[in-house]
């Protein structure tokens, strides 16, 4: 094995740790963006941990955020949830933050 390879399998596995990474985050962050959703709509207990679990599975519809920004605010709209798109938007970025921290105290 060359010093080459040993680079090669250096760099793959680190991607390999970054994606799974983005993965933990993304995912942590629409649980959380589902949990603050649900309390918004009136959602406690069972019925909030459901939503966000909802709102997690939207995330697998279509590469990138549409998906779940389109969930979230579709359910607003249906349950008279005043927030803008503005606002959604930015606690979904203000959730990324605090996912990525509490993926790496985790770690």
């Amino acid at each position: 094995m060359t010093t080459f390879d040993d680079r090669e399998k250096g760099f793959e596995a680190k991607f390999t740790h970054d994606q799974e990474l983005q993965f933990k985050v993304m995912n942590r962050r629409n649980r959380l963006l589902g949990e603050w959703a649900a309390d918004l709509m009136g959602l406690h207990g069972a019925e909030a941990q459901a939503y966000a679990k909802e709102v997690v599975a939207a995330d697998f519809d279509e590469p990138g955020d549409e998906d779940v920004y389109k969930k979230v605010s579709s359910d607003f709209t249906t349950r008279d949830v005043d927030i803008s798109e503005h606002m959604l938007r930015r606690k979904m970025e203000e959730l990324i933050a605090v996912a990525r921290e509490q993926i790496q105290n985790d770690v």
